[in-house]
């Protein structure tokens, strides 16, 4: 993807070097590695630059990015997509129950990866899959893909900072007691698996759901969940260590009555956009398999 940033210096930032003043608004050292390597990506009031020159303050610095990468081992598959937002630098996408994040050894050509990679070719465009918020195979709901080097990397971060807020629905049987809380439990990998995690105070990491009922019908549960730290698994394993685990979770609990995956969906996302810091916020509805077990 190609893009154009420009900013103007102001006076809090006069006689910084330009990698200087780019390591600010975020960008990474090996952005900034990058950057070298392409030609006139750097220019000051329309005059390519090196990295160690001295802005001041009114300047205008233009940076043009533009990646010749792509994703050579992702094979383009026509999937439909359900792009709730785009622009320059980030999509968000409604992931389908299903669909996983990226290709597998068994699975070369379903995935969102293969998806965007056939979406973008279609428009001429190279693509890089860069995801923010990683969503297991069965996990419905939003997540945020950057579509370049720079607004990937301030993702990452602001990811890695928790400043990314997200809360997902999720279906439990019975009535959760109490109805709202913290589940403060650290997990580690489960011994003998390399998928399957569990709650492990000795040796866990810090991991910290906060927890509300919203409703209950038909002998369910529907839950929302903020998430604090983004652990694997983390939602799953928090509400089964809390006595109510996720109806047709697979790995957790088989409970496949009423759904055939868990019960789990990325309902609201809301961060600060990694190139304009306008607010973003955006909701997924409850998908169908989730509605019918609430309606019996």
């Amino acid at each position: 993807m190609n893009r154009t940033l420009v900013y103007r210096v102001g006076e809090a930032e006069q006689g910084l070097r330009i990698e200087q003043y780019l390591r600010r608004r975020g960008y990474s050292r090996q952005n900034l590695t990058e950057l070298k390597k392409m030609p006139d990506s750097v220019l000051v009031n329309g005059t390519g630059c090196i990295l160690k020159k001295i802005l001041s303050a009114g300047d205008e610095l233009e940076v043009r990015i533009e990646e010749t990468e792509k994703c050579e081992k992702i094979l383009p598959s026509e999937i439909p997509l359900n792009i709730v937002y785009e622009d320059e630098d980030l999509l968000v996408v409604n992931k389908p129950a299903g669909l996983p994040m990226h290709p597998s050894m068994k699975n070369y050509e379903y995935s969102l990866a293969n998806a965007l990679v056939w979406h973008y070719q279609q428009k001429g465009k190279l693509f890089v899959f860069r995801c923010a918020n990683r969503l297991d195979r069965d996990t419905s709901g939003l997540t945020v893909v950057a579509k370049h080097m720079v607004s990937a990397n301030i993702l990452s971060a602001m990811g890695y900072r928790h400043e990314i807020q997200r809360e997902y629905l999720a279906i439990v049987r019975g009535k959760v007691r109490p109805d709202s809380g913290i589940i403060d439990a650290p997990l580690s990998r489960k011994e003998g698996s390399v998928i399957e995690r569990k709650v492990d105070f000795e040796h866990g990491e810090h991991a910290v759901t906060h927890y509300r009922v919203l409703e209950e019908k038909n002998g369910h549960s529907l839950v929302l969940l903020r998430l604090e730290t983004g652990r694997t698994h983390q939602i799953r394993i928090h509400m089964k260590y809390l006595g109510f685990p996720l109806i047709g979770d697979y790995l957790y609990n088989p409970d496949m009555e009423y759904i055939g995956r868990q019960a789990l969906h990325s309902y609201h996302l809301s961060f600060l956009h990694p190139i304009t810091q306008e607010k973003m916020d955006f909701t997924a509805p409850l998908p169908e398999d989730m509605r019918k077990v609430l309606m019996g």
